[in-house]
Parts: structure tokens; C-alpha cells; sequence
């Protein structure tokens, strides 16, 4: 087995490997494609990791934020239309997602008002723009509630085919938690 580093900067995807327990030789074999030197010009930032490269990361060290954080961080794309989701509790994911449902539930009538014409007129715009903003939050807080599930199913804590098939069972059914 491979030393620990002992570096001081560490960049994300090294925190990653080794938070996953593994040496450069190991994670190369758990990725097939990727050389145990590719992951050192990666680590050592000699090199940036390509998308196709970083799913194989993301799903040999058990870590799906990889990919957030590289769209979020690196791609110039992912720079300009993908947010950065920080990982965070159930709980509290879940309750964010009730206040902003709450906040937002008290203004979906101004909504109404605002939209039902198909035009957002310069007295309209300040309202709007807060109710953008509350949307916004919850998209936020959904995208944080997903890379939580994928972050639990890549831990084990979830099983991913026993969630496919409750997820599968409710499509097209009517039934809601009451």
C-alpha cells in the first residue's frame, strides 16, 4: 500500500481519493481508463480532469459532488449556469425547502397578477424579481436534496435499485403523502 501524502493543499479531488481510503494505484484500477499518473497531474493541478474523467472519480471514490463541484468550479460553462450546492443535512435541506415553499405560497397570487397579462411592467418588476429570487431558492434547495440522495445512494446508507422502484411505483400514480 501506497504512502500518505502528507501535502498541505490538497485539492478536492485528492481530499476525495484518500476521504475513499484509496492510493492513485487503486483508484487507476477502480477507473480502468484513468492512469495512476493521469490522477497525479490532476492532483498536483499539472493537468485539469475532463468531464468523462471526473463521473469515473465521482463514482469510484463514492463521492457524486465531485461532479458538482467540477461543473461549478472548472467548466466555463458550469461557471456561468450551474451553482455550486453545498452539502448539507436532511433536515436542514428539508427545512429551507418548507420555508421557501411557505414564503413563496404567501405571493403566488401576486404571481398571478404579475403574469396573467404576459407582460412584466416596470411597477411589477421589484415584486417579480423577489419572487424570482424565492424560485430560485428552492431550485437551490431541490438540486441540494438530490446530490444528498446521490451522495447517500453512493454511501450504501440508500439502495439505489429499491429507490428506482418506489420512484418507478409512483410515476403516472396519483397518490401524494398526506
Amino acid at each position: 500500500m501506497g504512502k500518505k501524502s502528507v501535502k498541505e493543499n490538497k485539492n478536492y479531488y485528492q481530499e476525495s481519493r484518500e476521504n475513499a481510503g484509496l492510493t492513485r494505484a487503486q483508484a487507476s484500477e477502480a477507473m480502468d481508463f484513468v492512469s495512476e499518473s493521469r490522477i497525479e497531474k490532476i492532483e498536483s493541478e499539472k493537468s485539469d480532469p475532463h468531464p468523462i474523467e471526473i463521473l469515473a472519480m465521482a463514482d469510484a471514490y463514492k463521492n457524486p459532488s465531485l461532479c458538482n463541484f467540477y461543473c461549478s468550479k472548472k467548466c466555463p460553462i458550469g461557471q456561468q449556469y450551474v451553482p455550486e450546492i453545498k452539502i448539507r443535512d436532511l433536515s436542514q435541506i428539508v427545512l429551507e425547502m418548507l420555508s421557501s415553499l411557505n414564503s413563496l405560497n404567501k405571493e403566488k397570487d401576486r404571481l398571478i397578477e404579475i403574469t396573467a397579462d404576459g407582460i412584466i411592467s416596470d411597477d411589477e418588476l421589484m415584486d417579480f424579481a423577489v419572487i424570482q429570487d424565492r424560485l430560485k431558492q428552492i431550485s437551490l434547495t431541490i438540486d441540494s436534496l438530490q446530490l444528498w440522495v446521490n451522495n447517500t445512494i453512493a454511501s450504501g446508507t440508500i439502495d439505489k435499485d429499491k429507490l428506482a422502484k418506489a420512484q418507478e411505483r409512483i410515476k403516472g400514480s396519483s397518490c401524494f403523502i398526506n
